[in-house]
């Protein structure tokens, strides 16, 4: 049976199968048969990701509260990336927050849970760019 990245907001609960070998917020192995074992395009493919994940939650920390549907398309993105690079824990946070978005609940619970998701991504990913 698979490992889940579980995230729970008040409305939502977003579940998404993460390597049980591997304590890295990144699958690498996912991300690695993604790209067919091209380094050059994994490095890429992080850095990219890196910044858009930076810039997103960004966006959803000062973005217009009242844009639930602007949000909603936020994280939405965030989650294809996300499950794109082996970044499960932050796709499982996207959902969560894209579902609560959706549905008008309150976003705090579900902001924190994705800032948390990203800021791990983030470290990880800088830590295997630097080796």
């Amino acid at each position: 049976m698979a490992n889940l990245a579980r995230i729970e907001t008040d409305n939502a609960v977003a579940e998404l199968p993460i390597a049980a070998f591997d304590d890295c917020p990144i699958d690498l192995v996912h991300l690695s048969r993604q790209t067919f074992g091209e380094r050059d395009l994994e490095t890429e493919l992080l850095r990219l990701f890196d910044r858009q994940s930076r810039q997103i939650v960004e966006r959803l920390t000062v973005g217009p509260v009242a844009e639930a549907r602007w949000r909603a398309e936020l994280a939405h993105t965030l989650k294809g990336s996300a499950r794109a690079v082996g970044a499960f824990a932050v796709a499982a946070a996207a959902e969560a927050y894209e579902l609560d978005a959706r549905a008008g609940a309150d976003l705090t619970r579900a902001l924190a849970a994705l800032t948390r998701a990203v800021a791990a991504a983030q470290a990880a990913i800088a830590e295997l760019l630097a080796g």
